[in-house]
């Protein structure tokens, strides 16, 4: 049997309490975008309901992570080539509570992006953090640095076009990161307490030019009883045996014509025992089912539904279904097990695009446009119902945060946390 995040709600509701109070990674406590129970504001205003706003001290992009009563980001200290790669520390007040700097950053390319865009990652005792300039540290909640290392440095020069965006991961007491680009990408894993490499593996196929870049993040998973990560990059999905990284299967043929710069950003999504995968630059999205071995790619590839697709905001999964923004905001709903499409609906009209991805409360989808707008969005058998749209002056690329009965929203400027 195959048991994923999603499918272990159930488990994990004799601790909701713990559950509740932390944000522990990028998309959330089961990693599929879906917040904890709790009374989340829906109907706010920035003018009436901001209980506060913390500035940033450089650019970044990051989604913030909570442990308790500690809020952690990453972020440029300073501007451009004189700035570096920063980890602030703010309590619920909106109080910064610490700002440490680990080396010099490297800034971003796109306009929307910068050298901080991965989000960090805890266990609940220290926070990880990565870096487009390579530096992977590890940080206890008092801002001490516990250890540092720079994967460039050890293994290679980041080969990317754009800025990088892969997260780190956390399993069997180990951080991972997965490097895919052209030139020898690969998968590695580091003692989280002491910061010593356990394994790297290589994860390298022959793609077209730019094809075999990816911005995603590994997902981590159950298969038939063996903890493994499932790695979206370079027209491959792949598992991987979380103890050791040796690749357990392979499902290709996602892009079959050959093109070129078919680059990948938005992560799968784990629903039940299905890989929700999009690809080809917004224009197709697949199901694969987990488990097996080999080569998989006739076997597992359960569904392909062309025409629809993410190409940068990662979807959203609960209760067999998967939400899908675009860059233009045009929100699909599909069936897990079939990929049929159930309904779409469009955002309003606006200025900017959609990167951050969506985050699911309830029956509710929180969705924030790049320049500034912020919707709430009712989940209805036939489509959304925008109940709710305020404006924050700022630009948005991370997540919406829901938890303790709050949203923490990152933009370029400032951190911003919204209640009652």
């Amino acid at each position: 049997m195959i048991r994923t995040p999603a499918i272990l709600t159930a488990a994990l509701l004799s601790c909701m309490t713990v559950v509740a109070q932390n944000w522990p990674q990028w998309r959330g406590p089961e990693g599929n975008g879906v917040a904890a129970p709790g009374k989340y504001p829906v109907k706010f205003s920035a003018a009436t309901d901001l209980l506060w706003q913390a500035p940033l001290p450089g650019k970044g992009g990051s989604t913030p992570i909570v442990w308790k009563d500690r809020i952690v980001i990453t972020s440029g200290v300073g501007e451009k080539d004189e700035g570096q790669d920063g980890v602030l520390c703010f309590d619920w007040s909106g109080k910064q509570l610490w700002q440490v700097t680990l080396g010099k950053q490297v800034k971003g390319k796109h306009r929307r992006g910068n050298g901080s865009c991965p989000s960090a990652v805890t266990d609940g005792k220290r926070v990880f953090v990565y870096f487009k300039s390579g530096t992977l540290a590890a940080l206890d909640f008092d801002g001490k640095i516990l250890w540092q290392t720079n994967l460039q440095k050890r293994y290679g020069k980041n080969t990317l076009l754009w800025d990088l965006g892969t997260s780190p991961v956390l399993v069997d007491g180990n951080v991972v990161i997965a490097v895919m680009h052209t030139g020898s990408s690969y998968v590695v894993a580091f003692n989280q307490e002491t910061g010593e490499e356990r394994w790297k593996v290589d994860r390298n196929f022959k793609c077209p030019e730019e094809s075999d870049q990816s911005y995603t993040t590994p997902q981590v998973t159950q298969e038939g009883g063996r903890t493994t990560l499932i790695i979206w990059g370079a027209d491959h999905l792949t598992s991987h045996d979380a103890a050791s990284g040796a690749m357990i299967w392979q499902c290709g043929g996602f892009n079959p014509e050959q093109k070129k710069a078919w680059r990948v950003i938005s992560s799968p999504v784990i629903a039940g025992d299905i890989a929700v995968v999009p690809y080809g630059r917004d224009k197709n999205v697949a199901g694969v089912k987990l488990g097996g071995k080999g080569d998989v790619t006739k076997t597992n590839r359960l569904w392909d539904n062309h025409g629809i697709g993410t190409d940068g905001a990662t979807p959203t999964a609960y209760d067999g279904k998967v939400y899908i923004v675009n860059f233009q905001g045009k929100v699909s709903c599909l069936d897990t097990l079939t990929g049929k499409e159930l309904w779409s609906s469009r955002l309003p009209q606006g200025k900017g695009m959609f990167y951050s991805s969506p985050t699911l409360a309830g029956d509710k989808l929180y969705i924030c446009r790049e320049k500034g707008s912020i919707y709430v969005c009712q989940i209805t058998p036939t489509g959304l119902n925008v109940i709710n749209e305020t404006n924050l002056d700022d630009h948005f690329v991370a997540s919406p945060v829901l938890i303790q009965d709050k949203i923490l929203l990152r933009g370029e400027k400032n951190l911003y946390c919204i209640g009652k």
